[in-house]
């Protein structure tokens, strides 16, 4: 088998595998769950990061850290703490903080019912009300949450009885929530397909119909979680959303802060991207469960996680070292003029972090010559991120901005300082150099190419020339 063969039969495989892997039911449920709930989340982020950004007194608009205009209005740090403009800012401050209540704190809760709906959806296209499996969802969820919890009054510890814990609302319940309200719907649904409910005249309109199918099924439903709940207090002493916490999410968040976690997931993103995958069907479920709570606890100040999307955006996706970078190695490097054509139309997507007007478009997907740039960017620009944050440069990512912010611009708003546009500058100017060798490789072998075919072309008169005088010869011959 040849060298071009093997490779053609390498990339049939692993396609066909990843193709399996992206197409299962489960990993697309929990990738449009995630999806769906980032809207909100992103909306609360946005909320974090202006108030972090521009309306914190001390921040880099009025703070001393920035551009002080604080002080500059107000003529001294004095005047400008006791002014009526610093207390309105800090009571805008307060009121963008209710975007955290209504989003983050709630994060879990946001999941069971869109998991639960895309669930029932998936896997139970003949129920007639979805809606109904969210309801059991959401209902065998609070059944299993801890109704106790120590909460700080008055700088002392006090235990609540009778009261939700709101941290399971949040980040801490999101193993568990999506555990229960994924078997929550399937043994309901289950339930219902075997016909046991209770049956209402003809007359009696459908919706209220539907609603005493659901009965005994959702009875049942909730009575095994009530069970569980009943054996996971009586035998380990929590809640079962505190066991998950123990036995997965913990190990999960523990994995997933490690340096092999992160070079793992961000060779394999460009990787699959190169193999025309798009990498967010593979890592988008991950994410949801590991950096994803990383981002949320970031984004509310309870940790400070070096490792997670916020920051792998602020590194590499918002930098530009995925479509900006190409672009702007071929203005730069390329003499073709096709090439300098595709990165001009490319150029205005790029500046958005758009990257398949180029990837598809020059292309690099599946081509071997700009393989090795676009697979070694991605990990290597995350890393000089990491690197300035362990030397104090940057702060650990905290605010969220949208991916599709222009690079430098993001990296001001993702860090609150200049110093985090000068981060994204290193990385782009770093994968642009990169790049440079291979757009010269690729410039000689397409110039190799074209003189080869203008070669052919001049011989082709004479070669049929040829051919036709042989041609002449044998049949004289015969």
């Amino acid at each position: 088998m040849t060298k071009d063969k093997r490779f053609d039969e390498f990339q049939r495989k692993f396609t066909m595998i990843v193709g399996r892997i992206a197409s299962n039911k489960i990993l697309l449920a929990l990738r449009d769950t995630f999806v769906l709930s980032s809207s909100v989340i992103m909306i609360a982020g946005f909320a974090v990061m202006l108030n972090s950004v521009f309306l914190d007194p001390s921040g880099i608009v009025f703070g001393p850290s920035g551009l002080n205009l604080g002080v500059e209005i107000f003529g001294s740090q004095e005047a400008w703490m006791n002014s009526d403009f610093m207390n309105n800012l800090k009571f805008v401050q307060a009121l963008f903080a209710f975007f955290i209540q209504g989003a983050m704190a709630i994060n879990t809760l946001l999941i069971v019912v869109i998991f639960s709906y895309i669930i029932s959806r998936k896997f139970f296209p003949k129920n007639k009300e979805h809606i109904v499996s969210v309801l059991y969802a959401i209902s065998a969820y609070f059944i299993c949450l801890p109704w106790n919890y120590v909460a700080i009054v008055n700088n002392q510890s006090v235990t609540l009885n009778g009261v939700v814990n709101p941290n399971f609302l949040g980040p801490q319940g999101m193993f568990s929530g999506l555990l229960i309200a994924g078997f929550s719907v399937y043994l309901y649904n289950k339930l219902l397909e075997r016909d046991i409910s209770i049956k209402l005249p003809d007359s009696v309109p459908p919706a209220v119909a539907r609603s005493f199918e659901s009965l005994i099924p959702g009875m049942l439903t909730l009575f095994v979680f009530i069970l569980c709940t009943a054996t996971s207090n009586k035998l380990s002493g929590v809640s079962m959303p505190e066991l998950f916490l123990k036995m997965l999410q913990e190990p999960a968040m523990a994995i997933s802060g490690t340096a092999a976690f992160a070079i793992i997931s961000q060779t394999t993103w460009s990787l699959f991207q190169w193999f025309g995958i798009h990498p967010n069907s593979i890592w988008g479920p991950i994410y949801g469960v590991t950096w994803g709570i990383a981002d949320t606890e970031n984004m509310m100040g309870v940790a400070h996680h070096l490792y997670s999307t916020l920051f792998m955006n602020f590194a590499t996706v918002a930098a530009g070292t995925c479509s900006l970078t190409p672009v702007l190695a071929l203005l730069l490097f390329s003499k073709l003029k096709q090439c300098r054509q595709v990165s001009k139309i490319a150029l205005a997507p790029a500046i958005f972090n758009i990257s398949e007007p180029i990837t598809f478009g020059l292309p690099i997907v599946l081509n071997p010559i700009y393989f090795i740039p676009f697979v070694l960017v991605q990990p290597l620009c995350f890393y000089i991120g990491v690197f300035f944050i362990d030397i104090g440069f940057i702060p650990v990512i905290t605010n969220n901005v949208p991916w599709t912010v222009p690079p430098l611009i993001s990296g001001v708003l993702f860090t609150g300082s200049i110093n985090g546009a000068i981060v994204q500058l290193v990385n782009l100017t770093v994968s642009t150099l990169i790049y440079f060798p291979f757009v010269k490789i690729a410039d000689a072998m397409e110039l190799k190419k074209q003189k080869n075919q203008v070669k052919e072309q001049k011989l082709a008169p004479e070669i049929k020339l040829k051919n036709e005088k042989n041609q002449s010869l044998e049949g004289a011959t015969v």
